[in-house]
């Protein structure tokens, strides 16, 4: 996924995504060339929680406890109207990111197994990964093209539970905020 710099991913990996499909127009080109996670399958999003638990371990009481901790949030709308960078990765900037990051939250203090990120970074940025792995000129010249695409809103109304099978990654579930 995109948090996820080593672009390795491994059979039964999990992770919980919400889908961007507005910003397939904008980005989807770039990400198809320049971030592993849309050649392994992963649609335009904003990573909840990553790495999730193992597929092995996700039984129906974790499907029951993920409804019920999602549900219990309601849903939002996001705006993109900017990118962000980390070092050699470029991103749009999802705003307000607080119920995203309530969400994270939530779910990483039901399962404090699966700290997001796996615990690598303190701190819960959520975003949405463009391309990773590149120069500042190859970047700039990708948030040029954005200029005359953003802004743009996307409603968030559902979590998605996707799993590596060792080729893609599958939507495996969809998990409903509450309206």
């Amino acid at each position: 996924m995109a948090d996820d710099s080593t672009s390795t991913f491994l059979a039964g990996q999990t992770g919980l995504i919400v889908r961007i499909p507005e910003a397939e127009p904008a980005v989807g080109g770039w990400r198809e060339r320049l971030d592993p996670s849309a050649r392994a399958g992963v649609p335009a999003h904003v990573t909840v929680l990553f790495p999730f638990l193992d597929e092995s371990r996700v039984d129906a009481l974790v499907h029951s406890a993920l409804a019920d901790v999602v549900g219990s949030h309601q849903a939002f709308d996001l705006s993109f109207e900017r990118c962000g960078r980390f070092p050699e990765v470029l991103y749009l900037v999802p705003e307000p990111d607080t119920q995203l990051r309530q969400l994270t939250e939530a779910i990483a203090d039901r399962w404090p197994e699966a700290p997001p990120y796996g615990g690598r970074f303190a701190e819960i940025l959520p975003h949405l990964t463009i391309a990773q792995g590149q120069e500042g000129a190859v970047l700039e010249q990708i948030e040029a093209d954005l200029a005359d695409r953003l802004p743009f809103t996307s409603r968030v109304a559902s979590v998605e539970l996707i799993v590596h099978d060792g080729v893609k990654w599958q939507e495996r579930a969809s998990f409903a905020l509450g309206e």
